[in-house]
């Protein structure tokens, strides 16, 4: 895999970029994309249950980019309807699990940031 910066031009669902880093972030950048997959890496997690592992987070924020996810194949969202009360759930799709490895590096990063430069505080 080349990693050196070079001039390219690369299109991805219907979008232009000027490299693969680019492609990769708009799939899992931003705040709450990369924090969303990396909760799901241990299994399903219904809507509200992500609420409350992720406290910070707006009910429609959540909602935006558990869509954004879906709709780029990094997630499934399944829904069943059989009996009330409506239950969907939420999993990494194979796409999303091929990702797991570097979210959990970024994690484990990020944990060692906070031990050598900041502080775990209860919710």
């Amino acid at each position: 895999m080349e990693t050196s910066p070079q001039k390219t031009v690369i299109k991805y669902n219907d979008k232009i970029y000027s490299c693969s880093t680019s492609v990769a972030m708009d799939l899992i950048g931003g705040k709450w994309k990369s924090v969303i997959l990396v909760y799901l890496t241990d299994g399903k997690k219904r809507y509200s249950e992500l609420r409350k592992l992720i406290s910070t987070i707006t009910e429609r924020t959540l909602s935006l980019q558990l869509k954004q996810l879906e709709k780029d194949g990094l997630i499934s969202r399944k829904v069943y309807t059989k009996k009330p009360p409506l239950k969907v759930e939420y999993s990494l799709t194979e796409f999303g699990e091929s990702v797991t490895p570097t979210l959990i590096s970024i994690a484990k990063w990020g944990e060692e940031v906070v031990k050598k430069r900041g502080e775990f505080m209860e919710d």
